[in-house]
């Protein structure tokens, strides 16, 4: 492999986002230690397969909110679950690198579950996110009863009009590029 190919390699990438991208018992550390300094962590969580204008506006909406952004990530095979064959379009580390990339983003978690009620335990936040097509009553059960025990406030946050990631590769394909 060139050194050309290691720079812009995933791995590499990731990295260039330094203290980002944890794992659920560094999220676990690093929350904790956010609430310790009277911090107030923010939590969401998705796929984000195609990162688009409506994703990052959601994210600085999400951000806005609290001190501090973490960001919960379906991994691979949960995202083949929730979306069907074919997706994710973007493996996880290329996902997460993105997110890492951005400057309202604090913390990027890579999970595994379709749901997030693990995730959301370890990180505890203060205040949950989720976009538009959610309602609190809609979470997931799981989720629910962890945010409630946890006395996390849900927010939801409105989508921003015409954007879509399944919208979005349905005009890839049909405009045939």
């Amino acid at each position: 492999m060139s050194k050309r190919d290691r720079e812009s390699s995933p791995k590499t990438v990731l990295k260039s986002a330094p203290g980002k991208a944890l794992t659920l018992k560094q999220a676990a550390r690093w929350a904790a230690a956010a609430r310790r300094r009277g911090r107030r962590v923010v939590a969401t969580n998705g796929c984000f397969d195609l990162v688009h204008f409506g994703h990052v506006s959601y994210l600085q909406r999400a951000r806005k909110l609290g001190d501090l952004l973490v960001v919960g990530l379906n991994g691979d095979r949960s995202v083949r679950e929730l979306k069907g064959p074919g997706r994710p379009l973007v493996p996880q580390r290329q996902r997460a690198a993105v997110l890492a990339a951005l400057a309202c983003v604090d913390a990027v978690v890579i999970f595994p579950q379709k749901r997030a009620h693990r995730f959301l335990a370890v990180v505890r936040p203060d205040v949950y996110v989720k976009g538009g097509d959610y309602r609190p009553e809609t979470l997931d059960a799981r989720e629910r009863a962890v945010l409630t025990n946890l006395g996390s406030r849900i927010r939801i946050l409105p989508f921003v009009k015409g954007f879509s990631t399944t919208r979005l590769i349905e005009r890839i394909r049909q405009t045939g590029c």
